[in-house]
């Protein structure tokens, strides 16, 4: 591994329009479709090929991948796609949410996804989990709330590219803002955890006896007999009031939070930009409050492609925002499987399997990487072949000398092949 500012973690679209021209060239040799028996439509005759039973075309059209896969393909792995297009909504008078966990996703082992929206005034409300939330905002304005095990307060507004984190017991709540509200992403660090089975605080003082509640708070039993009875989870409140004012009557004589809950991550300079794109990493080094999740939000152009890669420390969570994208994933066996992927969708790829991801549009594509860790940690196949022994590169590739010279020079290269 090396300094992320020393990774060429983003490819160029030229590049990849090279290779491309060369397996057309190449088909006849087999090039890019290595398997016996061959694999891929490449091989099979149109009628063969043909699919005259019952369709579905808007679900056969959602992953054309899967539909005629290259054939580099091959073998059986678990599906590393899902989608909260496809996740059902539970909706409330205040918003509405919709998760991705394992009971959909059993591949996404150490992270589970919630997408929520919380209308102008709706409130998420007081609760707590037993995992760390991860979040970031898509669109609109939030108010967070929040305490630390010291009963520091912190009150917040984030916009879009904002993030914020929860470690796990905190109680926190949220609202929407503005004239629209808020959207964000949910991730918390078990894949199992979900949004619909937290620790309400509705919950909780509805199945407390009103002799406990009373001698708890110091009132009268009866002051609580209109607790609600049911959970509020979202719900239609108030518009939020002037944050210097609701800061102003949380703040403790002991000061702020150590740390700061929120960061801004869609206005920090990027960690590395190139032709093809740019990365901004969000991980304890710069939000030290974020101990158990890491985060990437990469930006690549038309053509970019996120080089090939793997995480040796944790598995990674994809969420697409924006733009069209395919990702291969690569395992032993040998089994290769490729996958496209939408705004709304989600990716995941365990723990040290190779994959790239590619634009395969013609605007930006963005996405997160999100990993349960710390930090951020990453090989590439380029880095690796360049501080490698010459010869040993030439047995491996049977390439001539002149591909040797390029590859040897990525050793030092921070900038895309353009």
């Amino acid at each position: 591994m090396t300094d992320m500012k020393r990774r060429r973690v983003l490819a160029g679209a030229a590049a990849g329009a090279a290779a491309i021209g060369a397996t057309v060239v190449a088909k006849a040799a087999e090039f890019g479709n290595p398997d016996r028996p061959a694999q891929g439509a490449i091989n099979s005759s149109a009628i063969a090929n043909a699919e005259p039973g019952p369709q579905n075309p808007q679900l056969r059209d959602v992953l054309p991948s899967f539909n005629n896969p290259p054939p580099t393909d091959v073998g059986g792995m678990p599906i590393p796609w899902a989608s909260f297009n496809l996740a059902h909504k539970r909706i409330q008078d205040g918003g509405w949410a919709r998760e991705v966990t394992t009971k959909a996703f059993p591949i996404s082992k150490d992270i589970a996804g919630v997408n929520m929206r919380l209308g102008p005034g709706g409130v998420r409300e007081l609760h707590w989990h037993q995992q760390a939330e991860w979040a970031m905002m898509v669109s609109g304005e939030v108010r967070i709330t929040t305490i630390d095990s010291k009963g520091r307060a912190e009150v917040a507004d984030v916009q879009a590219g904002d993030l914020w984190y929860f470690p796990p017991g905190l109680p926190h709540s949220l609202q929407g803002l503005g004239a629209n509200g808020g959207e964000f992403v949910l991730a918390f660090d078990n894949g199992a955890a979900g949004e619909f089975n937290t620790l309400m605080v509705s919950d909780w003082l509805a199945h407390t006896p009103p002799e406990i509640l009373a001698q708890n708070f110091g009132v009268a039993a009866d002051k609580f007999k209109n607790i609600p009875l049911d959970q509020l989870w979202i719900y239609q409140g108030a518009n939020a009031g002037p944050l210097a004012a609701q800061q102003a009557y949380v703040a403790s004589k002991d000061g702020r939070p150590d740390h700061p809950f929120i960061f801004r991550m869609g206005s920090m300079t990027p960690t590395l930009a190139q032709p093809g794109g740019e990365v901004r990493i969000v991980d304890s080094s710069n939000f030290p409050i974020s101990k158990t999740v890491a985060a990437a939000m990469v930006t690549l152009r038309p053509g970019g492609l996120r080089e090939m890669h793997w995480h040796p420390d944790a598995d990674e969570w994809q969420y697409f925002i924006q733009g069209t994208g395919r990702m291969t994933v690569f395992n032993s066996g040998p089994a290769a499987q490729t996958v496209d992927f939408s705004p709304g969708d989600v990716g995941y790829v365990e723990k040290n399997l190779g994959h790239y991801v590619k634009n395969t549009g013609t605007t930006d594509l963005v996405f997160l990487e999100l990993f349960k860790s710390d930090h951020f940690s990453e090989v590439t196949l380029s880095q690796w072949l360049a501080n490698t022994p010459r010869q040993l590169v030439r047995e491996h590739l049977r390439v001539d000398d002149a591909t040797l010279d390029v590859i040897h020079k990525l050793k030092n290269r921070r900038d895309v092949i353009a």
